[in-house]
């Protein structure tokens, strides 16, 4: 086999493979028709060579990349690293790279989605940010697939797949009813969004319906969000028997705010998260949690994109899947 060179082109394989340029292109083009003897010559001869396609000259042709982009806001909850790691999973096994777009903002703004365009993306993946109704109509305009994850927006505007969160506070507060426990606090994440709200609903309509008295603390789904509603709650000196916390990086948070007042976990007060990220395992945490469905939740975000992207229908629908809860010892004494 001759030395791989420097800059080599596709003019180069055709002359070594004795074919057209143009040959050469359709054998790197998906759907161009091509002959397998001359896909095999092509193939050869890149080998030898060392060629490589120009993805990003490939896209200025059929006006679309095999990448797939995903706008991500909150990376300092384990939970979406987590996510990020398996979409660039699924999506190299089907020859996709991930476009990360980090945004510092709530609503998705017009810079975010000018990347995504000038990127020339197959797809995109938006987890913890909203999207302004004209964001959406560009990537609309352009036919380029979107999925809210761990997202929804009522009216199925847009295509998402996220938990049952509706469901999961249900028997979450169900859960601790049975514990015994009368005297509830929720911290909620964000409110603007709908997990937080969901999360909210299901958990205060159960409590309503059995007359348990409770309270809500605002805070962002944070580490030292939750750590600082402690302190606000230990300031009030309203120690509630069991709090439910909105994802599981708040509910850490909690549980060290609760220590350092000597408040003991579980038998003073039980404390339950939502995610179930690998730090609640933690032997020091060892945090009850509500798992969400990652695997299915990708699989199906995955699913969508690629049929959209074979076949843009524009097809929209709410997808939520149920996950199951896990007992440890923040609210069960083994």
């Amino acid at each position: 086999m001759s030395k791989v060179k420097q800059g080599i082109t596709a003019k180069d394989v055709a002359k070594l493979a004795g074919v057209s340029q143009s040959s050469v292109s359709r054998v790197y083009f998906e759907g161009a028709t091509v002959s397998q003897k001359t896909r095999e010559k092509v193939l050869a001869a890149a080998k030898e060579l060392g060629y490589r396609p120009n993805e990003f000259a490939r896209s200025l042709i059929t006006n679309r990349t095999k990448i797939i982009g995903l706008v991500m806001k909150g990376v300092q909850n384990p939970f979406y690293p987590q996510v990020l790691k398996q979409f660039t999973t699924a999506f190299k096994k089907l020859g996709y790279s991930i476009l990360f777009v980090y945004t510092n903002n709530d609503e998705i703004q017009k810079d975010d989605i000018d990347t995504l365009l000038n990127y020339n993306v197959a797809g995109v993946i938006i987890t913890d940010a909203t999207l302004s109704l004209q964001a959406n109509e560009d990537l609309f305009n352009n036919r380029i697939p979107l999925v809210l994850f761990n997202r929804k927006i009522v009216g199925n505007k847009f295509f998402s797949v996220c938990c049952n969160n509706l469901e999961a506070s249900k028997q979450i507060a169900q859960y601790l009813l049975k514990t015994g426990c009368s005297n509830m606090i929720y911290i909620s994440g964000n409110e603007n969004t709908s997990t937080s709200k969901e999360r909210e609903k299901g958990f205060v309509t159960v409590l309503e319906e059995n007359k348990v008295k409770y309270k809500k603390y605002i805070s962002d789904y944070t580490y030292e969000g939750g750590y600082e509603t402690i302190e606000e709650i230990v300031s009030q000196g309203k120690i509630p028997e069991a709090i439910f916390v909105a994802n599981d990086i708040m509910a850490l948070g909690v549980i060290d705010a609760l220590k350092k007042h000597q408040i003991s976990v579980p038998d003073e007060v039980k404390v339950v998260g939502f995610d179930n990220i690998e730090m609640s395992a933690w032997p020091s945490y060892s945090l009850t949690t509500w798992e969400q469905p990652i695997n299915e939740m990708v699989k199906r975000t995955v699913d969508y994109l690629t049929a959209e992207i074979n076949e843009y229908s524009g097809f929209t629908k709410n997808i939520e899947i149920d996950g199951r809860l896990i007992v440890r010892n923040s609210t069960y004494n083994s």
